[in-house]
């Protein structure tokens, strides 16, 4: 067979998928979205492809291929009869992102979100912004930017913009941030509530359309914001309203282990968000599991356990990260807390501290451990959430509790 020697296998699988893109793009009419955040990314990705590829052939990256080399990969899968390639850009140092442009530069850039995600790799939240910018600054004339307007420092990054590159606004306040002007165009999510199944309910106004109203199939409040920035993805490209209504309503998350529902045979309902964790998606889940468990006027109140595990890469800031944890988990009256492994237990010391009392929380030093206590104490109806960064393995345990065919 023949062999193709290179001196950098990396820098050559990028070349090959610039090339392969630079030719794409001559010859018909591919339009590259590519999306960041310290949160989010995979969710947006999965919303984005399942509207746009309801309207032409598009390309999206499975699982999180986001990195120099999962970048390439989906981008070489695109070819001529694709319209859309969707790729998810992820960033551990300053210049990441420089690169991964450099190589497929995006048509539409969507910033999610600058937060304490990696923050202990990049040092500090001002460089996680640095880094994150580095996308939209790739941007040139006729392009698109669009940016959380409700992120101090995703709003700033319209600075680096250069000259005619267009803003899109995504937003979910009632009342719209002092630096967004009357004549931009915004996709806001107003009169946000979540059911008692963890559902978000909110009204969509699209730029010059009228409001209508949206039920996530996904589960959780914080979702609200990754659809708005799906839906502005949409409405760029040229998506009709009732379409991107309808797929709202109906797109579940497509990659495992982020806020996956499950109802096990033995009754017990399974939040399975363990794919990966840091203090902003930690909070997030653990308001959605309590929303869950208070029940409404139709549903009754149901126990709530959390299986909560280490969030990694928060450097000097992480023993702070997990208490501030451990104090919520108290104020959201979550029946019970069991807490995996020694990097987490300041969600365990902080819980103590906080106020819980007696066996509301627990610790424990194996996931082993953490399904025998489960095995012991759920019941009929109870919820449980699964959180932790993906090297804590609470994901395969959550798809043991709900008795998923091939848990590891």
């Amino acid at each position: 067979l023949p062999v193709v020697v290179v001196a950098d296998a990396t820098e050559a699988l990028g070349q090959l998928a610039k090339h392969s893109i630079e030719g794409l793009r001559a010859d018909g009419e591919l339009t590259v979205i590519a999306i960041t955040g310290s949160v989010g990314k995979t969710t947006v990705k999965d919303l984005a492809a399942d509207l746009l590829s309801g309207e032409a052939e598009t390309v999206w990256p499975p699982n999180s291929y986001n990195n120099e080399v999962g970048v390439p990969l989906t981008a070489l899968r695109a070819v001529e009869s694709t319209h859309f390639l969707v790729l998810e850009m992820g960033a551990r140092s300053i210049g990441n992102l420089a690169y991964l442009t450099s190589l497929i530069r995006p048509d539409i850039a969507v910033e999610l979100a600058v937060g304490t995600a990696h923050s202990g790799v990049f040092g500090s939240i001002e460089n996680t912004a640095r880094a994150k910018a580095e996308l939209v600054e790739s941007l040139t004339a006729g392009s698109t930017a669009v940016l959380n307007a409700d992120d101090t420092r995703v709003s700033a990054m319209r600075e680096v913009l250069a000259p005619d590159v267009s803003t899109l606004w995504f937003s979910q306040r009632e009342s719209l941030p002092e630096w967004v002007g009357e004549d931009d165009r915004v996709v806001r999510g107003t009169s946000v509530s979540t059911d008692s199944s963890g559902h978000p309910t909110f009204t969509l106004t699209l730029p010059g359309e009228e409001p209508r109203d949206v039920r996530l199939a996904l589960i959780g409040e914080h979702h609200v914001g990754n659809a708005l920035a799906a839906a502005a993805i949409a409405h760029a490209c040229g998506v009709t309203t009732k379409s991107i209504v309808t797929t709202l309503s109906t797109s579940s998350a497509a990659s495992r282990w982020r806020m996956e529902l499950i109802d096990s045979p033995s009754g017990v309902t399974v939040l399975n968000d363990a794919y990966n964790a840091n203090p902003e998606s930690m909070r997030a889940s653990l308001k959605t599991l309590a929303s869950m468990g208070r029940g409404d006027e139709e549903t009754s109140p149901r126990r709530t356990f959390a299986v909560l595990g280490e969030m990694l890469e928060l450097g000097d800031e992480s023993v702070s990260a997990h208490s501030a944890i451990g104090e919520l988990v108290v104020r959201l009256n979550i029946t019970r807390t069991i807490v995996v492994g020694e990097g987490a237990k300041p969600i365990f010391n902080a819980a103590n501290l906080e106020g819980s009392w007696g066996n509301e929380a627990a610790w424990v030093a194996t996931a082993s451990e953490a399904k025998d206590l489960l095995n012991a104490e759920l019941a009929p109806g109870d919820i449980v959430l699964f959180k932790s960064s993906r090297d804590a393995g609470l994901r395969y345990l959550g798809d043991e509790i709900a008795g998923v065919s091939g848990a590891q």
